[in-house]
């Protein structure tokens, strides 16, 4: 073994060791000593960086361009989405949807009805996006219903995570797809029979089982600004209120239909795709709120504009926390995790399936991001792939996606989320979103296996 090879192992060791400690530190420090989650993980992002070799200053900068990144991208999303959720409980928007659902789905049904209805929205929608959508219906939900909180918001988060993992037109899926010129059609339809069980598994009858054992009321700001009583003289239309929350939805399901079925220099196909991004598509529906479920229906226009003022407030706390989990994963990033995970991946002999998933596994885990993953496992892979069937290039795709969202914890932006939304512990938060997550991973992994025995 030369010197050079002794080095990078060494360093390979230091930075492992580092990124464990990190979110050891930040584990204790948020459950032990009760400090604020982004001052734990602003301490713990220093521990890593500075322990892996990276200079003070390095770090520091690394932590200000990932919080960055993160609050440009989701944070903004996040604030339209508490906007929006606002308007819908406080013209009633939101208690018509749930109305509706509830003469839909009553009782053992209702968790069904909230995965099915997940899906849909989740279909097209990052799952940050989904997620601020379904919110507020949740929340009406759970109250209306009498059922427990977990109960609906289990097969929820379960209904739009697991699209975001294993079904086209997401960024994951799309990403592996492409670097494996895998066939995106029957990666669709695979990642959709892949994607039932997955969905019923982690959401119906896992929010059915967690919430006998584990109590969790709801959040008390969050709580009171989406399940408010309606301010509007007039409550909306089932029809209307549906179009609200699904306006998002059609716009970027337009703008995946413009990139995957139109010429992409065509006016309509820029048109489309303008609209369908995350930023506009939620803007455009904040107005169409404003319109259509608060001035239409009466509401006083000063009323309608301290409801949109009121709604930033609760999610503070959430945006600060989310911006420090993309602080650290920035960090580790730039201190060479994924380098170092492509190494050890490389060396590896093992069924192409198994290899994929667990690539993704070890780089989601050490960087919290499921794109990262995704697109360093693909590339990877990509030269072993050159001769595969258009079937098995499918899989490892699937495969690939299952494993970016294996157990998130404390580096995920979604597992704040998730936290904050709800008002969890961060004990609470690892059942209800860290082995959610990881059954998903896991079925997506056994039924990735089982086409393959069957396929090839």
């Amino acid at each position: 073994m030369d010197l050079s090879t002794a080095a990078w192992m060494v360093h390979d060791t230091r930075l492992i060791l580092c990124c464990l400690l990190a979110i050891a530190t930040i584990i204790v420090l948020i459950s032990a000593t009760k400090l604020p989650p982004f001052l734990s993980i602003l301490i713990g992002t220093f521990i890593a960086g500075v322990g892996a070799g990276l200079p003070p200053e390095d770090v520091a900068k690394a932590f200000s361009k990932g919080a960055g990144a993160i609050l440009g991208e989701a944070g903004i999303i996040i604030a339209l989405g508490s906007m929006l959720g606002a308007l819908m409980a406080e013209s009633g928007a939101a208690d018509r949807i749930a109305s509706t659902l509830l003469g839909l789905g009553k009782g053992k049904s209702l968790p069904w009805v909230m995965a099915l209805v997940a899906m849909v929205i989740g279909l097209p929608l990052f799952f940050e996006v989904g997620l601020v959508m379904m919110v507020p219906i949740i929340f009406v939900m759970a109250r209306r219903s009498g059922q427990p909180l977990l109960k609906i918001a289990i097969p929820a988060l379960a209904g739009m995570t697991t699209l975001h993992a294993l079904m086209p037109p997401h960024p994951g899926p799309l990403i592996a797809v492409s670097a494996l010129h895998a066939d995106l059609g029957l990666t669709m339809l695979l990642g959709f029979s892949i994607a039932i069980p997955a969905v019923i598994l982690a959401g119906p009858l896992y929010g059915n089982w967690l919430s006998k054992r584990m109590h969790i009321d709801e959040p008390a700001e969050l709580g009171a600004l989406f399940s408010a009583p309606p301010k509007a003289p007039r409550q909306p239309s089932f029809a209307m209120s549906l179009l609200i929350i699904l306006l998002p939805v059609l716009l970027m399901l337009g703008s995946t239909l413009a990139k995957v079925a139109m010429s992409p220099q065509s006016s309509v196909a820029l048109s489309l795709k303008f609209l369908g991004e995350p930023l506009v598509a939620l803007s455009i529906a904040v107005m169409a709120a404003v319109i259509c479920l608060g001035w239409a229906n009466g509401m006083p226009r000063e009323d309608v504009g301290g409801t949109l003022r009121k709604s930033l407030a609760p999610i503070a706390v959430l945006l600060l926390t989310i911006g420090a989990g993309g602080g650290l994963k920035q960090t580790l990033l730039d201190a060479g995790v994924s380098q170092t995970i492509s190494k050890v991946a490389e060396g590896a002999h093992m069924p192409y399936l198994l290899l994929a998933w667990l690539i993704a596994v070890a780089l989601r885990q050490a960087t919290g991001s499921a794109t990262v993953a995704t697109t360093t496992t693909a590339g990877i892979l990509a030269p072993m792939m050159a001769g595969l069937a258009a079937t098995q290039s499918s899989l490892v795709a699937l495969a690939i996606g299952a494993g970016s969202v294996f157990f998130c914890h404390v580096n995920d932006a979604g597992f704040w989320m998730v936290r904050e939304y709800f008002g969890l512990q961060l004990k609470q938060t690892i059942w209800v979103w860290s082995i959610l997550q990881t059954i998903v991973s896991v079925v997506g992994l056994a039924g990735t296996l089982l086409w393959w025995h069957w396929l090839t």
